[in-house]
């Protein structure tokens, strides 16, 4: 058996198909192409097989092969964090727009490290800072910024509970999906941490908590950027209403959807 058998018979798309045996293989896209001829070792094929078989049951792609590309960078990602997704990126864009020269950068909750670590790319004399309670995501997000050859301090902290600097940008991907959300129990959703995703409650809970704590922890004009669900943006800019606020807004992602919600401390 070779390449162009396993992907007539695979009952996965071909895309995913390719994907998978390009890992499995350790192929690059050419050699993709170039060697989908050359016949299969029986213990390739079965290795192949297994990989298929895990997607059928649901598992992401992304955990399957252990990496995610996330803003032109390539981030390793395990079960223990979110998988990067590209409706983030509209994060971090925004982010790119507030730093300042020499802009000292709080991530909350970073996961893979995505975030942090794209800001850190993209704006090497940024001074990143980023938290997580999770040891497990921590370590993965070290060894993510070491590949991705950038400078980013990590802390362990419940949101703010370890930080006592001043930033002037404060960003974060929270859990906002609301317990009992029937999108728990569909799709990648099912293989990501729990944790990461809801927070066992309205889905606002941590919002609030970063919303509130804010003002303790940024400089005068500077802003706080958070990602929240599809139909949490009015919600979250309630949460904004505050004298200590200004430049209430919203932002939508490609998909047109009201992504990210944001404000400057005055």
């Amino acid at each position: 058996m070779n390449v162009e058998d396993l992907l007539k018979a695979a009952p996965i798309s071909p895309l995913e198909a390719r994907i998978l045996i390009a890992h499995s293989m350790q192929w690059s896209r050419v050699q993709l192409i170039t060697q989908s001829k050359d016949s299969l070792t029986a213990t390739q094929v079965e290795a192949i097989q297994r990989l298929v078989e895990r997607r059928l049951q649901g598992e992401p792609i992304a955990y399957l092969t252990g990496h995610r590309e996330f803003y032109g960078l390539m981030f390793a990602v395990t079960p223990d964090v979110l998988i990067p997704r590209p409706e983030t990126e509209l994060l971090v864009e925004l982010s790119i727009e507030r730093m300042s020269s020499s802009a000292r950068v709080l991530d909350l909750g970073t996961g893979s490290g995505a975030v942090a670590i794209a800001l850190a790319h993209h704006r090497p004399d940024a001074h990143v800072v980023a938290t997580d309670v999770s040891t497990k995501a921590l370590e993965l997000a070290r060894k993510n910024a070491l590949s991705n050859q950038v400078q980013v301090d990590f802390l362990l902290s419940n949101w703010y509970e370890v930080i006592s600097e001043k930033f002037t940008l404060i960003v974060s991907n929270p859990p906002y999906i609301a317990a009992g959300d029937v999108h728990l129990t569909q799709g990648d959703l099912r293989f990501e941490p729990a944790e990461a995703l809801t927070d066992q409650a309205t889905g606002l809970t941590a919002i609030e908590k970063i919303i509130h704590g804010a003002p303790a922890h940024l400089e005068t004009d500077g802003w706080l950027l958070v990602e929240h669900g599809y139909d949490q943006a009015s919600a979250v800019r309630e949460l904004f209403a505050l004298a200590t606020w200004s430049d209430v807004q919203s932002w939508r992602d490609l998909a047109g959807i009201e992504r990210v919600s944001g404000a400057r401390l005055h």
